[in-house]
């Protein structure tokens, strides 16, 4: 697979969390407490892949990086509030779960992508 095509996988990956994280949330019965941290959630899980984006659109090597270390640093963020959300929601725990697993693995993708940015120089 050329880097292209990895390119546009991870770019419909990214997509895909932020559809499945909005589905989620519009199953949650939001409340007094948990609707900012839905919020929260929301903003940065779409986050991921809007700024993504942009660095696949980057104007240089530098706005990529900064996009891309963006990209790392949301999906930490997301992690924290699907965290957060685990024990207001017991009966979502499997889709918590899995999102939370595919935060993760965005994660590493990006924390990936920053570390051999940053071998290069």
């Amino acid at each position: 697979m050329n880097s292209s095509e990895k390119s546009r996988q991870l770019e419909h990956r990214t997509f895909k969390f932020s559809e499945n994280v909005i589905q989620l949330c519009r199953k949650l019965k939001a409340d007094n407490i948990s609707s900012p941290i839905i919020n929260q959630l929301i903003r940065s899980a779409t986050s991921i892949g809007a700024n993504y984006l942009e660095a696949n659109n980057a104007s240089s090597k530098k706005d990529f990086t900064n996009k891309i270390f963006i990209c790392k640093k949301e999906s930490e963020e997301t992690k924290y509030w699907l965290k957060i959300l685990f024990p207001c929601y017991p009966n979502e725990k499997e889709l918590l779960d899995g999102l939370y697993d595919e935060g993760r693995q965005l994660n590493l993708i990006f924390q990936k992508i920053v570390s051999t940015i940053r071998n290069d120089k």
